[in-house]
């Protein structure tokens, strides 16, 4: 079993938690895969340098100097520093883009109805499957940040959710895959003040009744499509949960039906 673990929020920014989290995720057998984010860093390096940051239902619009920035963040700062704690806990990491081993192309999303920018758009089916068995295969452990690319030499700044769904898509042709999006709350929650409202179970019909309803949101949207792609199309489980709980159990189920 690959093991596909995607991580973000307060936990990237919070050193203490990073350090717990690289700890549990270095302690995990087998193959495995890291996924991470670090928006919250990109928007205050952003702000720090005179540009306000733009979020559309929980996607960032990326102009030419924003994708500048994201890219300096995600596949430099964050990425390496990642590596670097990982190596220190005997995991052999691998940072690495999606214009790596042009492992996962992207399109750049259409401009209509909403024209986020420099924003990539992932079809799963083109993500490098031999280039992520190669390295799993050869004992290391990649980490993706979420810079993709066009085929055109251009960069893309694609949802970390959405890339994590597309790498666990890949590893599921390499052997059966789990993905595990992780973050600082217990799950998805009908309150996000109330850690006991954690929704055991969120399937494709009663997502849209979350959504329709406002408790699902923002951010948390995009988590939960990617979850349910994946889910549908061949990852053997996906769990929404605390980062802390990584190697135990508890979260959100997310499945199909």
């Amino acid at each position: 079993m690959i093991n596909v673990v995607k991580i973000g929020g307060n936990v990237i920014d919070n050193p203490e938690s990073l350090e717990r989290f690289l700890k549990d995720f270095a302690s995990l057998k087998g193959k495995k895969i890291l996924v991470h984010g670090g928006g919250k860093e990109a928007t205050r390096m952003s702000e720090g340098m005179g540009i306000k940051a733009r979020m559309i239902d929980g996607r960032r619009v990326t102009d030419r100097q924003t994708l500048d920035i994201v890219t300096m963040v995600y596949a430099g700062l964050i990425n390496k520093r990642i590596v670097a704690m990982l190596q220190e806990y005997g995991c052999d990491a691998v940072g690495l883009t999606g214009a790596d081993g042009n492992v996962i192309p992207a399109v750049r999303r259409n401009p209509v109805p909403v024209d986020y920018g420099h924003v990539g758009d992932i079809d799963e089916s083109k993500v490098s499957d031999k280039f992520i068995g190669d390295l799993l295969n050869g004992g290391h452990v990649p980490v993706f940040c979420a810079i993709c690319h066009d085929g055109k030499g251009g960069l893309l700044n694609c949802n970390a959710d959405s890339v994590a769904g597309a790498v666990a898509l890949g590893a599921s042709r390499v052997e059966s895959a789990r993905l595990i999006y992780c973050f600082e709350k217990p799950g998805v929650m009908t309150d996000v003040n109330d850690e006991n409202s954690v929704i055991p179970l969120v399937t494709s019909e009663s997502f849209q009744i979350l959504k329709e309803s406002g408790i699902v949101d923002k951010g948390m949207i995009p988590k939960i499509q990617n979850a349910l792609l994946a889910a549908s199309k061949g990852v053997a489980e996906v769990r929404i949960c605390n980062a802390e709980a990584l190697c135990g159990e508890g979260g959100t189920i997310v499945r199909e039906r």
